[in-house]
């Protein structure tokens, strides 16, 4: 009989991979119905995933139906199949562009934090239990190369985090410019009461060596969660972005984890 019950609770577990999924949404997933919603988000939380990170809700001037939008159906189905919601707001498709500007960068953050703001009262409309916002603002030590510029961020982010009351995310990545102890030290700079950093493990886009990506995530403070690339890219730098599913990284250590992304689970097929 104990034999029986350990088996029984062991069945009874999530696999092993669970706890946070990133959603990106696209144009194209609005084809999906209703029913095929509420099955996808079924067999989510069936796969043992607890909270599901919506990269974005906005992407430039594609709101994706807003308040009376697919997304915003899709999401509370979401909800109601019992995740945790945290929405991501307005993706610029031309931050990476406006990123490599370091003068004019500082300025550009500001507008960047207003627009947030307002969208969150634009997203109130949508009535959804969100438990945290996510900032679609990847940080990079390319970008954010000089001290400066990292110090100018941190300022801006703070005061943005006082007027919220809610967790906000963020993710990171690594662009080899910053030795892994110093991209460390300036992510636990960063990660503050409220703001959980996410580091990209790079595993799915190849941009640099595993060897070196494997020294920077050892250097990580173990309150950074790891986003395990489940996709392989098979596209070239210069071409528009294809990649395929990928099993991804199974060993998170210390460090809280997170699946990018949806579209390229088993369960999730309908979305490619």
């Amino acid at each position: 009989r104990v034999r029986l019950l350990l088996l029984a609770l062991l069945l009874a577990l999530p696999p092993a991979w669970g706890e946070t999924l990133f959603y990106q949404p696209q144009s194209r997933d609005g084809r999906l119905s209703a029913g095929q919603w509420q099955a996808l988000w079924q067999a989510t939380r069936q796969a043992g995933v607890e909270r599901l990170i919506g990269q974005w809700s906005r992407h430039g001037e594609e709101d994706f139906g807003g308040a009376n939008g697919w997304l915003r159906a899709s999401l509370g189905q979401a909800s109601e199949a019992g995740l945790s919601l945290v929405l991501g707001l307005q993706h610029d498709p031309q931050y990476f562009a406006r990123a490599a500007d370091a003068e004019g960068l500082p300025f550009y953050w500001q507008r960047l934090f207003a627009g947030y703001r307002q969208q969150q009262v634009t997203l109130a409309a949508w009535q959804l239990p969100v438990a945290g916002w996510y900032l679609p603002a990847e940080l990079d030590d390319r970008s954010l190369g000089s001290p400066a510029l990292r110090a100018a961020f941190a300022t801006q982010l703070r005061a943005f985090r006082q007027d919220q009351a809610l967790p906000l995310h963020l993710s990171t990545f690594s662009a080899g410019r910053l030795s892994p102890a110093a991209y460390a030290h300036w992510l636990a700079g960063l990660q503050g009461l409220g703001i959980q950093l996410w580091w990209q493990d790079g595993a799915g886009t190849a941009a640099l060596p595993a060897s070196a990506l494997a020294r920077y995530r050892a250097e990580l403070p173990c309150t950074v969660g790891l986003i395990h690339e489940a996709f392989r890219q098979t596209s070239a730098p210069d071409q528009p972005f294809s990649a395929e599913p990928s099993e991804p990284h199974a060993d998170s250590g210390c460090h809280p984890r997170a699946l990018f992304s949806l579209r390229y689970r088993p369960w999730a097929s309908v979305l490619r």
